[in-house]
């Protein structure tokens, strides 16, 4: 049978292969809740361990886009899954939810055990960064749905908040602040765009961007995590709206985190953006409003709380080596993001 398998375009033992290989990255992963172990038909997290009264689950799911083109073309696969569990971890953080397990599900031409055991290292490494459990996934080898060489990643993740705790930004009022944590780079988002302008301005990859990195290692740096500091902020300030800043930027996610009589009114001048965007802009000849509407332009995560809390706030993301920044207020508006404060 598995030789009539191999035949048609499946090599079990290959799937073999990579599932011995992941095993001491994904037990790094577990946590005490999780129930048994990797390779039964269903994974089981013991929601009774947790210390709380009245949890909701929060669950989220997301790819990383077409930054994978690049990981692919340029064989560089170890750092594609923490962009997976960071799209999924960071999103459902935003409701205050813990994360609690993630699963994976990576489907390939072929499967080679190496390049997979790469991207599941990443997922590894994201998961233990956010004390997130990696308790399951699925690899798929689909020879006729898939070119040579190529992959596709997708994450779905659990997590738990005490259902008095639940952040919504229902609560979100005129004179709040919002405060903005810096992000890594680009992140997962807007690389069709990226990629056509890396093709554009035929640029090397290999040369260098910057004292520190390549531009392969600029366009390629993972998407930040923020659940630990984040996390850390909850236990001590009352947050009343958060924003992962993904595919839409400022403009179509900050609007999430607030009501629909407010507005965000934030200050481009507020922080430096980090350079990486300004070469995007340049060689795009992209105007200002239509990057904050792309990019997260240095500002990953954004967080919404009185003002009579912003010190402790900056104060505690300090502690946690985050750099942050009083980015923007709340108005009495129409749920828009307006830009003030000149141009980048």
């Amino acid at each position: 049978m598995s030789k009539a398998y191999k035949a048609s375009g499946v090599d079990i033992e290959a799937g073999y292969e990579a599932v011995n290989r992941m095993k001491s990255h994904v037990q790094s992963t577990m946590r005490k809740e999780v129930l048994g172990g990797l390779g039964g038909f269903g994974a089981a997290f013991d929601l009774s361990q947790l210390n709380m009264k009245k949890p909701v689950l929060v669950s989220g799911t997301d790819g990383v886009g077409t930054k994978l083109k690049l990981a692919i073309d340029h064989n560089k696969h170890d750092t594609i899954g923490i962009d997976a569990v960071a799209m999924c971890v960071n999103d459902i953080l935003t409701t205050g939810a813990e994360p609690l397990y993630f699963l994976d599900y990576i489907a390939t031409n072929k499967v080679n055990p190496e390049i997979i055991e790469d991207i599941v290292s990443g997922v590894s490494q994201g998961c233990k960064e956010t004390n997130c459990a990696l308790i399951g996934g699925e690899t798929a080898e689909m020879g006729e749905m898939y070119h040579e060489g190529e992959y596709d990643i997708a994450g779905f993740c659990v997590g738990a908040v005490e259902k008095d705790k639940y952040i919504d930004g229902s609560n979100v009022s005129e004179g709040d602040i919002i405060i903005g944590i810096t992000s890594s780079g680009i992140h997962s988002n807007g690389y069709s765009l990226v990629r056509s302008l890396i093709t554009k301005s035929g640029v090397n990859l290999n040369d260098q961007f910057n004292e520190e990195k390549t531009y392969l290692d600029a366009f390629m740096e993972p998407t930040k995590l923020y659940v630990k500091p984040v996390l850390s902020v909850l236990e001590k300030v009352k947050v009343k709206g958060m924003s992962h800043i993904t595919g839409g930027g400022f403009i179509e996610n900050i609007p999430r985190a607030i009501p629909n009589d407010k507005d965000a009114v934030i200050d481009v001048t507020s922080y430096k953006v980090p350079a990486i965007f300004n070469w995007l802009q340049d060689n795009g000849q992209i105007e200002h409003d239509e990057m904050y509407n792309v990019f997260n332009m240095g500002i990953g995560f954004v967080l919404i709380v009185d003002k009579n809390q912003q010190e402790e706030t900056l104060n505690i993301l300090k502690n946690n080596n985050e750099e942050a920044y009083v980015i923007g207020e709340i108005k009495n508006g129409e749920g828009n993001v307006i830009l003030s404060g000149g141009t980048i």
